[in-house]
């Protein structure tokens, strides 16, 4: 409207409904997600991105489920289970968050939080209670006329959690629910998204722009928009594993959680190109360490760095992995020579002649070499220091049957050999450690 036509509108209202403004969110909602679908839905799922409203999409409709007409009015449900990954997480983020509940709440409906009961009231005498989907039992023996359910692909009891709330939510004429999450390929969002009695939004972070910081999106864009974790995060995918796949989502989601490691021996792995230019295949180059206590089964892995580069020329990848071993003080420089031959040695040589060098050529298919290195994951043995979404796109298209991603997996088999040689080679298992701390 041009600006003449507002300042009209907003003369023509009342004070009290210029103070309402604020509050009606269903006049502010990005309709393709934040409001509710028609239809008689049981579960209401809000798949979104990073940031794209879904929290404030599952205030707005609690709000919607417990105020009445006025403020003292009964609305449609009065008593609510709020469900969380844990505690912390659901008073942190559904009740105090910036589009928590308590924020989302005009003053005269505002609820009041009772920190030793876990509950919120509402001036009505509805209440909301809080649970742990970290602690199941916890549902047993509640009983509810709504629900919301917050982050449901990350809990990690998501069935039992999910079992108990079903058992409660059983007041009113129709208890209904509301999960709000950014989807992972987890089995109980798999199976809800199924049944017939759901309904589903999506959005991308990117919709609910105007209330993100633009060097957010710009950054987060740049570094993972073109990712596995990116389509995840961003887009608010669901992505479904290869059949067959040695990393699955929850083998590389388990590699993430980790702590600080003391390392005894660091290697540089180089999966080079076969060509140059900008159009060739990336070179793999990856950065790992081996804290090596007790029996060889003992042995714990940890992949430090993705320094994989590509267009880049064969002077260009040696000096990359050369730089990459004085920076981490490596213990060996580690590069497949099947395709390059004594090229490969001579380029780095000709960077660095004092570089520990090792030159392994590949007998075997992808898969079957990366199989003992995909059972150490299985193990809990290796863990990455942080978020590599390239290299983890292409962990999750490595399957039994081949590589199921675009190009070739040159990250992936850098980083086959390296822990190869950390952790399986036997000619190099029984080195003397030399302790060190990055």
């Amino acid at each position: 409207m041009p600006p003449d036509k507002v300042e009209a509108f907003l003369n023509s209202l009342s004070p009290n409904a210029i103070l309402s403004l604020p509050w009606l969110f269903e006049h502010w909602a990005l309709a393709g997600h934040q409001l509710p679908p028609a239809g008689d839905w049981t579960t209401w799922i809000v798949l979104g991105g990073r940031g794209a409203g879904k929290t404030r999409a599952g205030s707005e409709w609690i709000r919607q489920q417990v105020e009445g007409v006025r403020p003292e009015d009964p609305g449609a449900c009065s008593r609510v289970a709020l469900v969380g990954e844990t505690l912390d997480q659901a008073r942190e983020v559904m009740i105090f968050g910036e589009s928590g509940i308590l924020k989302c709440s005009p003053p005269d409906r505002r609820p009041e939080w009772n920190a030793g009961r876990k509950q919120l009231s509402w001036p009505n005498g509805a209440t909301a209670q809080i649970f742990s989907a970290s602690d199941p039992e916890s549902l047993r023996g509640p009983q509810f006329d709504c629900a919301w359910c917050d982050e449901l692909a990350k809990w990690r009891k998501s069935h039992e959690a999910w079992d108990m709330l079903q058992f409660g939510l059983r007041l009113g004429k129709w208890p209904r629910q509301i999960v709000t999450t950014t989807p992972r390929n987890n089995p109980l969002l798999r199976d809800l998204l199924e049944e017939p009695s759901t309904v589903t939004t999506h959005a991308p972070t990117s919709a609910n722009r105007m209330h993100l910081a633009a060097s957010f999106l710009d950054t987060v864009t740049r570094k993972y928009g073109n990712s596995r974790l990116g389509r995840q995060e961003l887009e608010g995918q669901l992505l479904l594993d290869h059949s067959g796949a040695l990393w699955p989502s929850e083998l590389l989601d388990q590699a993430k959680k980790l702590q600080e490691t003391e390392l005894d021996r660091i290697v540089i792995a180089v999966d080079p190109p076969v060509s140059s230019g900008p159009n060739s295949d990336e070179c793999g180059i990856v950065v790992a360490g081996v804290a090596r206590r007790g029996a060889p089964q003992d042995w714990r892995a940890e992949v430090i760095l993705d320094g994989s580069i590509g267009g880049a020329s064969p002077q260009a990848w040696a000096c990359r992995a050369v730089e990459l071993f004085h920076r981490y003080r490596a213990d060996r420089l580690i590069a497949e020579v099947n395709q390059g031959g004594d090229l490969v040695s001579t380029l780095i040589r000709q960077v660095d002649a004092t570089v520990a060098f090792r030159a392994v050529r590949a007998s075997q298919g992808k898969s079957a070499r990366a199989e003992p290195i995909a059972a150490l994951y299985e193990q809990r043995r290796v863990r990455h220091r942080e978020q590599f979404p390239e290299l983890e796109d292409q962990m999750s298209a490595m399957t039994l049957a081949g590589y199921k991603g675009r190009g070739s997996p040159d990250r992936v088999d850098a980083l086959v050999w390296a822990l190869t040689d950390l952790m399986i080679d036997p000619a190099f298992a029984h080195k003397t450690p030399r302790i060190r701390r990055l």
